[in-house]
This record gives C-alpha cells, sequence and structure tokens, in this order.
C-alpha cells in the first residue's frame, strides 16, 4: 500500500496499479526500456494489472519478468470494460495510467489518473480526466516510487 497526504487534494491511500498497455507501458507492442524494474519495484507495494486490448499481440511476451496480472480484453466497450475493473478493485484505492480515448473512463474513476504522452500521442479526453499528465512512463511511475512528488504536483 502506498499512503500520502496531499493538501487540498487529500489523502491517497492505494493498492492497486491499473496500467493499459499499448501507448502506455509499450510502443508497438514493445516494452519501454525501464519500465521493467520500474513495475516490479512498485509490486512490492500494489498490485499491478494491466489491462489491454493488446493491439498488437505482444503484451504477454512483452510483459515476462514482470509481477502483474494480465486481461486482455475482448473488442468492444473496452472503456466500459477498464472502468468497470478499477470499479470492481475499488476505485477509491486505484490508480490508472493510461494514454487512449478508451482510458479516460478509468483514469476519471480511480483516486489518481496519470496521463502519459508517448511516441503514439495521447487522446485529449484522457488528457481532460487525468490528474497528472507525464510525457515519460518511468517518470509517471516514480512518481508512485516517490510519492513527494504527488504531493509537489497535486497540491493546491
Amino acid at each position: 500500500m502506498i499512503s500520502t497526504q496531499i493538501p487540498g487534494f487529500g489523502t491517497l491511500t492505494l493498492e492497486h496499479l491499473v496500467l493499459d498497455y499499448n501507448g502506455t507501458l509499450a510502443v508497438d507492442g514493445l516494452l519501454l526500456p525501464g519500465v521493467r524494474k520500474s513495475l516490479n519495484t512498485l509490486a512490492a507495494d500494489l498490485a499491478v494489472h494491466v489491462v489491454t486490448a493488446d493491439t498488437f499481440g505482444k503484451a504477454a511476451g512483452g510483459l515476462e519478468g514482470v509481477n502483474c496480472r494480465l486481461t486482455v480484453l475482448e473488442a468492444g466497450r473496452q472503456d466500459r470494460a477498464k472502468v468497470d475493473f478499477v470499479n470492481r478493485l475499488g476505485a477509491d484505492r486505484t490508480a490508472s495510467v493510461g494514454n487512449g480515448r478508451n482510458d479516460a473512463l478509468m483514469l476519471a474513476a480511480s483516486a489518481l489518473g496519470v496521463a502519459v504522452i508517448l511516441g503514439e500521442g495521447a487522446s485529449t479526453v484522457s488528457l481532460s480526466a487525468a490528474d497528472i499528465v507525464c510525457t515519460d512512463i518511468v517518470f509517471a511511475l516514480e512518481l508512485l516510487i516517490h510519492p513527494l512528488r504527488l504531493t509537489a504536483t497535486l497540491r493546491s
């Protein structure tokens, strides 16, 4: 569990981390450098879940050696499936990270939503739904590894 008090934002008590795969952790289906190490570090404190359409069919191989649970979604209403997943875990105890339009609902529902803008860009709907926007996935994950960085960004 990760817990931090953020003035003007509230107390974040996180037990789960839910992440999209393509465009968030990977580009063209290939896991980005530094992601495996960061996710395994976070897995000591959070249950790590990757929820994806697996557009390139490479998520399982890319996540080999990562302490996480992979869920591949069926086609259709993936935005709804992702927010339902977060709600089943407990949205008030979940941080989520994504970039696509189908991530917007889970970003908005989660206690902490982080949008990332990588090589394939990010949906403006998801950017608006997020609490924080990052241009590097490892930096986004390090916000949770070093929670005072969340305070610096989110306090009012």
